[in-house]
């Protein structure tokens, strides 16, 4: 018993005549009182009895039809589940980003993106580009956007745009405007920092940039979360390095700073898993975002 002896039985019995049946199937009548024969063998039962033109289903017939409607139901749901085509697929897409650049970056996109793909069941995981990066090599996202630099043979990655690192030291006095001024190395020597958790890719960033610079720094604190680290720096807890579209805010207790000379520069791109049959929407999701994203 397969698929098209099913399919056969479940055409005659819905059909006005086996003419018809074989008609709908681009079959011939032969043909189809082949498979209905076959088909009625296998199960040791009959299936259809005769009625003038018409083949007419027996108790036995119409069990089977039910599960051959049945069936039909499920393999036209795996087909659309595993539909390639952008217009039509409403399965869940996965996208994981970074905090700061969802807030800052990622919500007039967004906007536009369901107006786009009105069908996109979009999903949208937020987390450090170390997570992302684990989660997209075990194939667990679609689409994510990170920090570079990342290194991973399992990745197709696609450079996007740059952000500037700048300095943040705290103000007793509320800051208007996103003026940026300059501070020397010196200035910093053994200022207490509130910085990135160690191992995370913003963090090794950042040491690798103090580094180069020779700066000795004390870290009296780590945190994930971006906007943390600017409420305990306003807070007079300490210094921080933090992405330039966090700090463009109107009104805030901080100074931006940067070291003249010394830009710290961190690029974004959008990643996705290397997939022998890659999904086709991740394709046309991952090029609308780089047009909306690219500065």
């Amino acid at each position: 018993m397969d698929i098209r002896q099913m399919e056969t039985l479940l055409a005659v019995t819905e059909a006005p005549t086996m003419t018809h049946a074989a008609a709908n199937l681009h079959l011939s009548t032969a043909a189809v009182s082949i498979q209905l024969n076959t088909l009625a063998k296998e199960l040791g039962a009959q299936l259809f009895v005769r009625s003038g033109r018409k083949l007419v289903p027996t108790p036995a017939g119409r069990r089977l039809a039910e599960h051959a409607r049945s069936l039909s139901g499920q393999l036209k749901r795996i087909k659309e589940e595993f539909a390639n085509d952008v217009v039509s697929d409403a399965r869940p897409f996965h996208f994981a980003t970074g905090a700061t650049a969802l807030i800052y970056r990622l919500g007039r996109p967004f906007r536009m993106l369901r107006k786009r793909y009105p069908l996109l069941d979009l999903y949208v995981s937020v987390m450090a580009t170390e997570e992302i990066v684990a989660g997209l090599v075990d194939h667990q996202f679609d689409l994510g956007l990170i920090s570079l630099p990342v290194h991973d043979d399992r990745l197709h990655i696609m450079p996007l745009f740059e952000e500037e690192l700048l300095i943040v030291r705290p103000s007793i006095t509320r800051v208007k405007g996103n003026h940026i001024n300059a501070i020397s190395v010196a200035e910093l020597e053994g200022k207490p920092f509130v910085l990135f958790p160690k191992h995370s890719n913003m963090r090794t960033v950042i040491d690798h940039y103090l580094d180069g610079l020779g700066l000795r720094r004390r870290v009296i604190m780590e945190a994930a979360d971006t906007e943390a680290i600017k409420g305990m720096v306003e807070s007079g807890f300490g210094y921080s390095i933090l992405p330039g579209y966090a700090l463009k805010q109107s009104s805030k207790f901080f100074q931006t700073l940067r070291i003249p000379g010394h830009r710290l520069i961190r690029q974004q791109a959008l990643v996705t898993p290397l997939n022998a049959y890659p999904r086709t929407l991740t394709g046309s999701v991952t090029d609308f975002l780089k047009e909306m994203l690219r500065d």
